[in-house]
């Protein structure tokens, strides 16, 4: 990295006064320097327009989810051919003066919405997550995750209660309940011997948690019917939960920090605005179909081991 003195206008002028009384000692001093590398060098030119570094990383952001599984280099040389294309076919829409349709200009007002909005807004979330904030969020969350208990478990899943009594039975006489899940557990854990990792009540549908809490460790349930089918339950551990570190899950505080402050904004401005529907809006709505009512959000196992 290079440094440079700084330039003041007047600076500049008298430089400009004296060049050439002093030309040839500014020339060697010059050379004597390192060049300073551009820090948005021009990439590519279209017809003479300009293709930034800047560009490409702006698209990059733009683009991002459909370019996660390249690597750097191939990212960026797609994207470049990807800007290099749209200034040339964007210059050809002007020549055909596509911006003087109504359907543009259209787009074009609901693009700039949309730009104004995010950027506004990427500025509330972002003043937002002071460090103070974040710390207040974990501390109240904190609370309320201490001592609940939470059960480590291992289930083998069946269709149908004949197969779950007759795993039970080779359970009780001594076979290894790991083996057997990974032998004849259609549950997708069943390849780490059924084990579910730790869970609270409400990550387990009602008739599961019923059972896996009320087992003492050790101990292997009878049959137990869900929706998914029969289990055959087999309880671990028990423990009281524990909040995980601040630096753990700093991430995930920070994206609700930045989102509820967000939101919040958008609230304030909304009570502020004046604000109708008319009637062709609510003739729309109303020719809508009812939502079907869905079905519950249970789930068999918990996001993620512990």
């Amino acid at each position: 990295m290079t440094t440079s003195l700084p330039e003041t206008k007047t600076g500049l002028r008298l430089g400009l006064a004296t060049l050439a009384a002093t030309g040839c000692l500014v020339a060697l001093l010059a050379a004597g320097l390192p060049a300073r590398a551009d820090s948005d060098p021009v990439l590519a030119k279209v017809n003479g327009s300009e293709i930034r570094a800047s560009d490409v990383a702006l698209a990059e952001e733009e683009l991002g989810p459909s370019l996660q599984q390249m690597d750097p280099a191939t990212r960026k040389d797609n994207v470049l051919s990807f800007l290099i294309d749209m200034k040339i076919v964007a210059k050809a829409a002007e020549d055909k003066k596509v911006e003087n349709s109504d359907e543009f200009k259209k787009r074009l007002t609901f693009a700039r919405n949309r730009l104004l909005m995010d950027s506004l807004l990427a500025t509330e979330g972002k003043a937002a997550t002071t460090d103070d904030a974040m710390k207040k969020v974990y501390d109240e969350a904190a609370k309320q995750i201490s001592g609940e208990q939470e059960v480590r478990a291992r289930h083998i899943l069946v269709e149908t209660e004949d197969e779950a009594k007759a795993i039970k039975a080779e359970l009780d006489k001594g076979a290894d309940f790991a083996e057997l899940a990974k032998k004849k557990s259609k549950d997708p854990g069943a390849s780490d011997g059924g084990d579910l990792g730790f869970f609270t009540k409400e990550q387990m549908v009602p008739e599961f948690s019923a059972v896996a809490f009320s087992l003492e460790p050790g101990k292997i349930s009878d049959p137990v019917k869900s929706q998914f089918g029969w289990h055959i339950i087999k309880v671990e551990e028990k423990r009281n939960r524990k909040a995980p570190d601040f630096d753990q899950v700093k991430g995930q505080i920070e994206t609700y920090v930045t989102r509820k402050a967000q939101a919040d904004y958008v609230a304030k401005l909304r009570e502020a605005a004046k604000v109708e529907r008319t009637d062709a809006a609510k003739a729309d709505d109303a020719a809508k179909p009812a939502d079907a009512p869905k079905p519950a959000d249970n789930k068999m196992a918990p996001p993620a081991k512990k």
